[in-house]
């Protein structure tokens, strides 16, 4: 005699009989705000109908699903910045019953405004953008239904979506500042403009610290360092060079060693370097680069927070939320006496 296995009732069942989101669904037996009582009623009443168990009964922390994406021109060949960050929120997630899923968001999925996979499946109750994207993308993902989205390490203006972000303002002024108050007076900076909101904060902290000690600013020390779509390199020297640079990342810095070092000048008798970050994969360049550190941990901390807030209550504890860091002194910065 064949036995006949009862199939598991599960929540994307329900949401398909309802023509609801499945996250709709589990907010609602979860007795979580945001589904009016007349629609909670009709689909504790269609899962009762169903046969549907919850997993786990007995009022067990709800775990949430959370979707991270990380722009594709971030990952490159070797270990990067937002890798690191992503690995930290993996980490720091099941902390808060908070399960990952992770997508790189390629150019083309972008441009043709398509939901990450784990979106699209309707699998996630809340998601972390790693990293500026389009605004085009975002504004299209901010208008997803029931799915409330925090930005890590940027924002986005016009957009009213909480961001946690490094204090890249007041950690490349505090980046100048060290290197001023190490005797130099001519320094450039290495960021291109408006590539992204980061690169341009710290850029104005730059001026901030010129400005305070009475440095006046040289155009021709304002160096690219990408082109717009964020590619790294073609760094070009300016005639007349400064005697530091305050790099926009620890990336572009160490870019920027390998080049001084191939026209012959060295780090730090020759010329000093600060960099951003404090986090550049081994083998890069062979100087230590001093550098400002984020505290990557409170970053996803806080989105994380932010993000289950959002979830289980609809709103946020901050719009956002600026992470402070330090300096962190290696071997590429001389100090030089003052004339």
């Amino acid at each position: 005699m064949r036995i006949k296995v009862k199939k598991t009732v599960r929540l994307s069942d329900i949401a398909e009989k309802l023509q609801v989101s499945t996250v709709t669904v589990s907010n609602a037996l979860a007795g979580q705000k945001g589904v009016s009582e007349e629609l909670r009623a009709k689909i504790k009443q269609v899962a009762a109908e169903m046969g549907y168990q919850a997993k786990g009964g007995g009022g067990g922390k709800r775990i949430l699903n959370v979707g991270v994406i990380i722009g594709e021109k971030y990952l490159g060949p070797y270990p990067s910045y937002y890798w690191k960050v992503y690995q930290e929120l993996s980490l720091i997630a099941g902390l808060h019953s908070c399960v990952i899923l992770f997508e790189v968001l390629r150019h083309e999925r972008e441009a043709a405004l398509e939901l990450p996979l784990f979106a699209a499946e309707q699998q996630i109750q809340g998601l972390i953008v790693i990293g500026e994207i389009g605004r085009e993308y975002l504004e299209f993902l901010h208008s997803q239904p029931d799915m409330p989205m925090v930005m890590v390490d940027f924002t986005m203006k016009g957009l009213p979506c909480p961001s946690v972000m490094a204090d890249n303002y007041y950690g490349m002024y505090k980046m100048v500042s060290y290197l001023i108050d190490r005797g130099h007076k001519e320094i450039a900076y290495v960021g291109t403009l408006l590539a992204s909101n980061s690169i341009t904060d710290r850029y104005f902290g730059y001026r901030k610290a010129l400005l305070e000690n009475g440095l006046t600013l040289n155009e021709a020390w304002i160096i690219d360092d990408r082109t717009m779509e964020g590619q790294i390199g073609n760094i070009r020297l300016p005639e007349r060079m400064p005697t530091a640079f305050a790099c926009n990342c620890d990336l572009t810095a160490s870019e920027l060693v390998n080049l001084l070092e191939s026209r012959g000048y060295r780090i730090p008798e020759d010329i000093s370097i600060v960099g951003f970050d404090n986090y550049l994969y081994e083998g890069l360049c062979d100087v230590k680069i001093t550098s400002y550190e984020v505290d990557i941990k409170e970053m996803v901390r806080c989105a994380i927070k932010i993000v289950v807030s959002l979830a289980e209550n609809g709103t946020a504890p901050s719009d956002m939320r600026l992470v402070s860091g330090m300096v962190v002194e290696k071997d590429s910065v001389r100090r030089i006496d003052s004339e």
